[in-house]
């Protein structure tokens, strides 16, 4: 499995790949609003070179943001490798902390993030009720029939 850096590959790709998973390049989430295709990431590709999961950060001051992740593949390494990679450049870069949103709704990732060392930092409530005014395309279920409603952040110490 290769990790690759969003800039060795093509911005159609990286663009294609984020509008069929997440609807389109924007993502609102509490701490903003960011056009992952601009942002820095990684990518894993297939041997077609095809992606088949990506992850976009931002590094703030001595803090390191994930913004999106997404894999295709579960269950083989893909979502771990590509947070390790963000790890590992944050870690470099003197960040202190690691931090994400996910919304309420997204059992899988509070699994995985939880699994990875990451805590449960703080629930706002209501945020995804905002982020549907810039964002209307933010489904009102998730998961399971979940109403999508709270972002949690998730945060983990780097040491």
């Amino acid at each position: 499995m290769e990790v690759v850096g969003i800039s060795e590959i093509s911005q159609a790709k990286v663009i294609a790949f984020l509008k069929k998973h997440w609807g389109s390049t924007e993502m609102v989430i509490s701490s903003g609003i960011y056009d992952c295709s601009k942002l820095n990431g990684y990518a894993v590709l297939d041997n077609n070179t095809e992606v088949i999961g990506l992850i976009t950060y931002i590094i703030t001051n001595n803090e390191c943001e994930i913004i999106s992740l997404d894999s295709i593949e579960e269950n083989k390494g893909v979502g771990t490798s590509l947070i390790q990679a963000v790890e590992g450049f944050a870690l470099e870069n003197e960040c202190k902390y690691i931090n994400l949103i996910a919304t309420n709704d997204n059992l899988l990732a509070l699994k995985f993030y939880q699994k990875r060392g990451y805590v449960l930092a703080r629930i706002f409530r209501n945020a995804v009720e905002e982020a549907r005014k810039l964002k209307p395309e933010i489904p009102l279920e998730g998961n399971d029939g979940i109403p999508i409603r709270d972002e949690i952040k998730l945060e983990k110490f780097l040491g």
